[in-house]
């Protein structure tokens, strides 16, 4: 069995938070997201990776294709391959997920971006 790498802990910082990837092997990767109040990811889908996120802390408001939901901490959903969804913060307070991502690419340019508040590149959809 492939032992996960370390984990190096860095701090990304985007327009509507950050991320970190704690840990990633081939075919997994495990990142903590943290979103801030009144700020969302882009609209978006994947190509090459299914996605579970659990809350771990404050309420999330989460869209997966037309329904959408809240998840308040230690709920989760999983999202499909090419679902589409997006993770929302319409709170005051901070949203942190924990995302486990499973699949056989896993970099950051696996997201197509369908609607994106902050005016990064929105990809055509190629299928």
């Amino acid at each position: 069995m492939t032992q996960p790498s370390p984990p190096d802990h860095s701090r990304i910082q985007r327009p509507w938070g950050w991320y970190e990837t704690i840990a990633e092997a081939p075919g997994f990767k495990i990142k903590r997201i943290g979103v801030h109040p009144g700020q969302q990811l882009s609209l978006q889908k994947h190509r090459h990776r299914t996605e579970h996120w659990v809350v771990v802390q404050g309420t999330a408001h989460v869209t997966l294709d037309d329904r959408r939901f809240d998840l308040t901490m230690g709920q989760a959903c999983d999202i499909a391959l090419g679902q589409v969804h997006r993770l929302t913060n319409p709170t005051t307070l901070a949203v942190e997920i924990v995302e486990v991502q499973f699949g056989d690419d896993l970099r950051e340019d696996d997201i197509i971006r369908l609607s994106d508040d902050y005016g990064r590149l929105c990809t055509p959809d190629l299928d």
